[in-house]
């Protein structure tokens, strides 16, 4: 159990990027995030319960002063003094603390789950990162070029080649990427601290993304029976045994309770006789037996308890389902990334050779600037959709390890 919990820090990083970073902000958002630190104080409560179920019924003690001194032969009883102690059935208090320990191994997983649901919400927002930072790249890199091109462009107007119109378009189009990048960056801000609020630290603190990330040429092997071992299925396996002590227990608690117990009567002499045992204290252990006569809880409780476990059945299976239908939509959405990313590596070579014949075109005199701005936004869109496709890609790895991974 403690292995599922020791990686699930790890259980995120890709294979094909450089994720030092990404490794270590999910460590650290295991060790800082409120959500963690609550689900592990629940731990440490179940624990502690282990501890309060084995104690004892409380002693009972009494005392009683007789008004009215009843006289017996050896003298008169002036008080009573009891002191006694029940005793759960052999093997109770066991039972009790099988349970309670069977119970924190349910918080255990609880947090497992908790942290393999963190490490994913950071990977998730780190990639989200990625993208923002690469589109802003991409954003960067074709204003450059539409200013190249406004500078040919105001050549070929000196030259009466091309109009002023061609040179408002170039501009105007300058001006639309470059809200792009302003959104872009606000976009970015609202992420950080969003990822930052995971790790519970100041929201502008910056945060370091790797500067590329591709496709690798071929998808990581995953253990499919991996998905058996995920603590949202392990979790109803704790369940279950829970169960099965809480029967254990309610079979033991059905068994008779044994009491000891010791009265203390003290005696007064008797003054006008002499003989032995005059005025002689009263010593009476004692011995109880309390018996379940009517035991109709006890066996409604293990009516429960089967029907509880029966639930948690149907609940492990419906899991299943679930976890198998997401792990097969993560599989294919991952494959429909690389097929989108392939595609558009494809349109953008063909664009570029597009604008190679454009260039050309301008070096023998001609150029068709409106075929320019409609080549730079095919550019910048198939670029766009790379860098969708890359985060979609590594999104759905992550996905994938949180479902499969042990």
């Amino acid at each position: 159990m403690k292995k599922i919990v020791t990686l699930t820090g790890l259980l995120l990083v890709s294979f094909f990027v450089d994720a030092q970073e990404l490794q270590s902000y999910i460590l650290e958002a295991e060790r800082n995030n409120p959500n963690i630190q609550a689900f592990e104080l629940r731990y440490d409560i179940a624990k502690e319960k282990v501890n309060e179920v084995n104690a004892l019924p409380n002693t009972s003690v009494s005392a009683g002063y007789f008004v009215s001194e009843p006289e017996t032969r050896t003298g008169a009883q002036r008080a009573r003094f009891s002191v006694s102690q029940m005793l759960p059935w052999f093997g109770t208090i066991t039972a009790r603390s099988s349970y309670a320990s069977s119970m924190a191994e349910t918080e255990f997983v609880e947090i497992a789950i908790a942290k393999r649901k963190l490490a994913l919400s950071v990977a998730r927002s780190y990639y989200q990162l990625y993208a923002i930072r690469a589109k802003q790249n991409i954003l960067d890199e074709n204003i450059q070029l539409l200013e190249t091109y406004e500078r040919l462009a105001l050549t070929s107007v000196e030259v009466g080649k091309a109009s002023a119109v061609d040179v408002l378009k170039l501009q105007i189009r300058q001006n639309e990427l470059q809200q792009e990048k302003e959104i872009l960056r606000e976009n970015y801000m609202a992420e950080q601290a969003s990822f930052n609020s995971l790790l519970n630290r100041e929201g502008t603190i910056a945060v370091e993304v790797v500067p590329e990330m591709t496709i690798p040429m071929e998808d990581p092997i995953f253990d499919q029976n991996g998905l058996t071992l995920n603590p949202e299925l392990l979790k109803y396996d704790r369940l279950y045994e829970s169960v099965e002590q809480s029967e254990l227990l309610n079979q033991k608690e059905s068994a008779p309770n044994v009491g000891f117990g010791l009265d203390y009567l003290p005696v007064s002499e008797r003054p006008d006789m002499t003989f032995n045992d005059n005025g002689k204290d009263i010593i009476m252990p004692m011995v109880s037996l309390s018996i379940p006569v009517f035991n109709n809880r006890f066996a409604s409780v293990s009516k429960q308890n089967e029907l509880r476990q029966k639930e948690i059945e149907f609940q492990r299976t419906e899991r299943l389902n679930l976890l198998e239908a997401a792990l097969a939509k993560a599989t294919s959405e991952q494959n429909q990334a690389r097929i989108k990313f392939n595609t558009q590596e494809k349109n953008l070579e063909q664009a570029q050779d597009a604008e190679e014949i454009l260039i050309k075109n301008y070096e023998t005199g001609t150029i068709d600037f409106n075929d320019v701005l409609d080549i730079q936004e095919l550019q910048l869109k198939f670029q766009m959709n790379q860098i969708e496709s890359v985060r979609a890609y590594y999104l759905q790895s992550a996905i994938i390890n949180y479902l499969i991974n042990q």
